[in-house]
């Protein structure tokens, strides 16, 4: 096993390849540290994190303090006396916890920092239709998401492309770029780049029901983004004639006509588009409130609008 001790921190799916491509590259991970258990579904069972989960199979130690701040917790952490420390989608760090190794604290971020800064870097990519996005590792400092960048690598995004399939891509070519960042800081092989702020920068915000509202004002190009970026979790959603339902995917089939945004064309057995402020939208996966998610024709077999 090689020398370098590292501390990691992580908790969904997202996480659990970097912290794989470490252990099975046979650096010493002293201790993992995740988020408590959480009670889940009808009976409230306590359910594990995805790298929890992972921890546990590969017999790694693993710390999930709910105070971070804790003196405990810092004394705790001080006594693995790490050189250094990952991180891949876990809540803020204190600067005693941050600061605290030798070698720093790096983190993984889905992103083209310092573009989309924030916590749903990849939706945001997705829902404003970019072409490209990729992952950033770079060393944690006080403001979020703004230290020095270690290394990037970029992926295209294509129109066929949601959040979940480039989830998917980023998760594991993150893995590896985690995997080089070990190895450059470990041989001290590291250039440091500044993030440019001289541009104008996109955001990243958590997502809420507000802001995963449909707004039929905007053109059907921007909102054909805006559903697929939204889709699988935590999907776009309207209300057509009282009804809520969400919108798992659509397709642009006229970027130009003006109308009535938000008007219904339909003949309640083949179609359902919506007028956009420039363009018309023809939602192809819906989902009525309490249903199950349905492809338009199915959707038609038992309901009408």
């Amino acid at each position: 096993m090689k020398q370098l001790k590292i501390i990691y921190m992580g908790t969904p799916e997202f996480a659990v390849p970097s912290l794989k491509i470490l252990v099975e590259n046979n650096y010493n991970v002293v201790a993992v540290i995740t988020a408590p258990d959480k009670p889940k579904g009808r009976g409230q069972k306590l359910s594990v994190s995805p790298v929890k989960e992972y921890a546990l199979e590969a017999g790694l130690t693993i710390l999930q303090p709910t105070n971070l701040k804790a003196p405990s917790f810092i004394e705790e952490l001080k006594s693995y006396q790490a050189d250094l420390q990952v991180v891949v989608a876990f809540r803020m760090l204190p600067e005693a916890v941050w600061s605290m190794p030798p070698l720093g604290t790096f983190n993984l971020h889905a992103s083209l920092l310092p573009q989309y800064r924030g916590a749903a870097p990849i939706h945001w990519a997705v829902m404003n239709g970019e072409k490209e996005t990729g992952v950033t590792t770079f060393f944690l400092k006080h403001e979020i998401d703004t230290g020095n960048i270690i290394l990037q690598e970029k992926e295209a995004i294509s129109r066929e492309d949601t959040t979940g399939t480039v989830y998917e891509r980023l998760m594991e070519k993150g893995a590896e770029l985690v995997l080089k960042t070990v190895k450059l800081i470990e041989d001290g092989k590291y250039d440091l780049q500044p993030q440019n702020e001289d541009q104008q920068l996109k955001h990243a915000p958590k997502l809420f029901k507000e802001n995963t509202e449909i707004d039929w004002k905007k053109s059907a190009e921007e909102i054909f983004h805006f559903i697929r970026g939204l889709n699988p979790f935590p999907t776009a959603w309207t209300v057509l004639n009282d009804k809520k339902y969400k919108i798992h995917a659509s397709e642009v089939i006229n970027n130009d006509k003006t109308g009535i945004p938000g008007q219904i064309d339909t003949d309640n057995k083949f179609f359902l588009n919506i007028q956009c402020a420039k363009g018309v939208l023809s939602l192809t996966e819906i989902q009525q409130e309490g249903k199950k998610r349905m492809k338009v024709e199915d959707f038609f077999r038992g309901n009408k609008l």
